[in-house]
């Protein structure tokens, strides 16, 4: 353990390696293209954070599900309490419930229409496409056509992307990819989800 000088003068070199890296940076003057992916819990956590991080800067923010469909959420319920969020659950459950390759197509078509229509307005600063990924995974959407979609983007929107196994080339196309490593999860243990943890 170093003593309590040396340790400040370390800090004080971070600092200012931190300083100038921040003094570096430029904003790109457009909204940025972020993709929460992997295996494990948090990505649509994490992005139900940004919104809040977001709303508490007075931005404003739309949401499109793609696969929760009707399943009622505590992050859902908050945010209708809240206000401010516009929302749109358009996918219809689960792919091994609905069981309909069709319907879901369309359902993840209609989801990605209503998406760029958000993302194209201008008036939205942030804009959640939660559980794309999954659409994608299945090739109920095309990456290509979502990428043509984010680039259609307002230049003040940026947008989340979430879901296991996103597409390479979507997380070439993103300005951050966040993978979620899963270590260990209760569900390997038979347990259930559990309300105000999990859903």
């Amino acid at each position: 353990m170093s003593d309590p000088e040396s340790h400040k003068q370390e800090m004080k070199k971070l600092q200012a390696r931190q300083r100038a890296k921040v003094a570096e940076a430029t904003d790109p003057g457009r909204g940025l293209v972020l993709v929460h992916t992997g295996n494990g819990k948090g990505k649509s956590s994490s992005a139900f954070g940004v919104i809040v991080r977001a709303l508490g800067w007075k931005q404003s923010v739309a949401v499109v599900q793609f696969i929760k469909g009707t399943w009622i959420t505590g992050e859902r319920q908050f945010f209708d309490r809240l206000g401010g969020v516009i929302w749109h659950t358009m996918g219809e459950g689960f792919t091994w419930d609905t069981q309909d390759r069709d319907r879901d197509i369309a359902a993840a078509k209609a989801a990605y229409a209503k998406a760029v229509e958000l993302m194209k307005s201008g008036d939205f600063d942030l804009v959640v496409l939660d559980e794309i990924n999954i659409a994608l995974r299945y090739d109920y959407l095309d990456v290509a056509d979502v990428i043509a979609g984010l680039e259609q983007r307002h230049e003040r929107t940026s947008v989340i992307l979430t879901g296991r196994d996103a597409k390479p080339e979507l997380m070439e196309y993103a300005d951050l990819v966040t993978e979620m490593t899963e270590v260990k999860h209760p569900y390997q243990a038979g347990i259930k989800a559990q309300r105000g943890v999990d859903f």
